[in-house]
């Protein structure tokens, strides 16, 4: 059986990329020595010169852990200073080794990004309740979040991808700083000939998500997170952070 990395240490990398933002410093960041790579909107960047470099105040943030995938998904809200954000960002790592970040990928939208609105979005997600799914047996499957993710994406292109996903009466999307409920209410069924691609995962059944970064092409080569949580078997919250192709 494959050794899967711990969850404490992907929570404790992610906390560390936490602090890091809040320093507007990565001294206190350990990178691996060979090929490491800073991803930002889905472009190679440097990180010496990246968001990383600015502190922020951070108003709320929130991560989740894939012990399989050894990575770890990181979502905050900043809504002062010269420019407010809302951030996703996935930290994966090499050989198991949590000590050591081997990829930093973050999808950072600000003001005039679609539906952008960092208050907004603060009101409505600081209101989720994002409690552990303590009970193993009402933990949702990899394969079930995977498949809830990737119907998501393909909604754009397969008229039949809504109706698969398990959708809550009482479940909530927050698009931006667009609120619906419940979330399957006025979703696409096809029409594009553009699939979402470059799908990263992040998949954390103990609290019942999974995190898929994009190229969304449907839209048109917009860089995306969508997260989605799923409780007793049926969609809770979907949230999106799309970049205006910039």
């Amino acid at each position: 059986m494959a050794v899967e990395c711990t969850r404490e240490g992907l929570l404790s990398a992610a906390d560390s990329y936490l602090k890091a933002q809040v320093a507007g410093s990565i001294s206190g960041l350990k990178f691996t020595a060979a090929n490491f790579t800073y991803q930002l909107n889905n472009k190679a960047a440097d990180i010496s010169k990246s968001l990383l470099t600015s502190p922020l105040k951070l108003d709320l943030s929130r991560s989740t852990a894939d012990t399989v995938g050894c990575a770890s998904y990181t979502m905050f809200i900043s809504t002062t200073g010269s420019k407010p954000y809302v951030v996703g960002t996935q930290i994966r790592h090499r050989d198991n080794n949590t000590d050591e970040i081997a990829v930093i990928d973050t999808i950072a939208a600000t003001t005039g990004d679609l539906f952008f609105n960092a208050k907004k979005t603060l009101d409505y997600i600081k209101a989720e309740d994002w409690s552990l799914i303590n009970n193993t047996s009402s933990r949702p499957s990899r394969d079930v979040l995977k498949k809830a993710g990737d119907a998501y994406l393909d909604m754009w292109t397969d008229a039949k991808a809504a109706d698969s996903i398990p959708w809550g009466t009482d479940c909530e999307r927050v698009e931006g700083s667009q609120f619906t409920r419940p979330c399957g209410k006025s979703l696409p069924r096809g029409g594009s000939t553009k699939s979402n691609g470059n799908r990263r995962y992040v998949i954390d059944d103990v609290s019942g998500s999974v995190d898929v970064l994009c190229s969304f092409d449907s839209l048109g080569n917009y860089p995306d997170s969508h997260e989605i949580r799923i409780i007793d078997g049926k969609v809770k919250y979907v949230h999106t952070i799309t970049v205006n192709g910039k």
